[in-house]
């Protein structure tokens, strides 16, 4: 994408959120900042878009330095407004409570992992109703496509800026926006757990997936496992079903 584009880009970018934000009747944005490329990319788009009423939110739990150290680096490159709620001790009691008398295995180690996002919804919408702002997501095309979102957790937001855009958009708008490159060069991950990376608990790269949703060819098996994705995760890309028939004749 060249330099022209990404002045484009960002412009309509940044009047979309304040069309959406204002025709919502709300006065700006929250965002909750990771330490990763997508939440670095929206969080100074939104600023671009309401200068004075963007807020950040930063909310380690059990969280990698890295992350914690490049969320700090965004704030002070960019003179983001934000909170820093830790939620260590929440999760953990949370998690007590929760999983007493469970086996463990499989299934609990993922709700333990999606418990982490859950959380931070919760925190991100309870500052939201304080001010007036909408909750602005941070998931791009790609992982929407293949529903590597946690349903009610990162995907529960009032909007998407990056949903029409692959990782490999993302990363140059990063670029045109000067993010810092610590930031855009790392392993994309969810933090979920340490050592944790997105490509590698999607098993395809982003570069893979990127290239068949923009209608490149990719290996035949793994362009079934991409559909096979598609087709699981559907039900996080659409509210939940409501019947067609009622009570009566």
């Amino acid at each position: 994408m060249d330099l022209k584009n990404l002045v484009k880009l960002e412009r309509k970018l940044v009047a979309w959120l304040q069309e959406k934000i204002t025709g919502a009747g709300a006065k700006g944005a929250l965002v909750g900042l990771s330490g990763g490329l997508d939440s670095a990319v929206v969080a100074v788009l939104c600023q671009r878009a309401f200068p004075r009423e963007t807020m950040t939110i930063v909310m380690p739990c059990h969280s990698g330095e890295e992350d914690t150290a490049h969320a700090q680096l965004l704030l002070e490159r960019f003179g983001l407004a934000n909170l820093w709620i830790n939620l260590d001790d929440t999760y953990d009691l949370l998690l007590s409570t929760l999983a007493e008398g469970l086996d463990g295995g499989v299934p609990l180690a993922m709700a333990k992992a999606n418990l982490k996002p859950r959380l931070r919804m919760i925190v991100l919408y309870f500052y939201a109703a304080q001010f007036n702002y909408l909750v602005v997501g941070t998931t791009n095309r790609s992982e929407l496509a293949v529903g590597y979102t946690t349903k009610y957790g990162d995907g529960g937001v009032d909007l998407l800026p990056l949903g029409n855009l692959v990782k490999g958009e993302v990363r140059a708008l990063a670029d045109h926006l000067n993010i810092p490159p610590e930031i855009i060069a790392k392993p994309p991950s969810g933090g979920l757990w340490p050592g944790q990376t997105d490509e590698e608990e999607m098993g395809v790269s982003y570069e893979e997936l990127d290239t068949y949703l923009t209608g490149g060819e990719v290996a035949g098996a793994l362009k079934e496992r991409i559909d096979r994705m598609q087709e699981r995760s559907q039900h996080k890309r659409q509210l939940p079903p409501i019947p067609s028939f009622r009570l009566g004749p």
